[in-house]
């Protein structure tokens, strides 16, 4: 294997990343779906893995297309935004988290069978 995958999968490469790492840790909010944001721009002699992440969040953006992009597994990815979050430099949030978990309402069957008959008919 070639290129710059073979080098991101290599085991050496991920630990050195993650400084030994293997978890991101048991209260950790980032599952494949959280949505990242950067607080703060990167800075000199940042890890250019964090630098990248902080560019790359300026809009959120959910934790499976930060690992797509990095090409990184999502657990080492995990370890990496643990460490952003600790130092304040992103925020992290469930799509579905808001104000009140019970503000979100699922629509009626009958809408979603609309939809779905009319996704069928383009």
């Amino acid at each position: 294997m070639s290129g710059p995958r073979a080098r991101d999968e290599s085991p050496d490469r991920l630990y050195t990343l993650t400084g030994g790492r293997t978890r991101s840790g048991p209260d950790t909010p980032f599952d494949l779906v959280t949505l990242v944001v950067s607080e703060s721009d990167p800075t000199a002699g940042m890890q250019s893995e964090h630098a990248a992440i902080l560019l790359m969040c300026r809009r959120p953006t959910a934790v499976v297309e930060i690992a797509a992009e990095l090409g990184l597994p999502v657990s080492i990815v995990r370890i990496l935004l643990t460490d952003l979050l600790g130092t304040g430099r992103i925020s992290a949030r469930h799509p579905r988290t808001g104000p009140s978990p019970s503000a979100y309402v699922l629509p009626e069957p009958d809408l979603l069978e609309q939809v779905l008959v009319g996704l069928r008919n383009l």
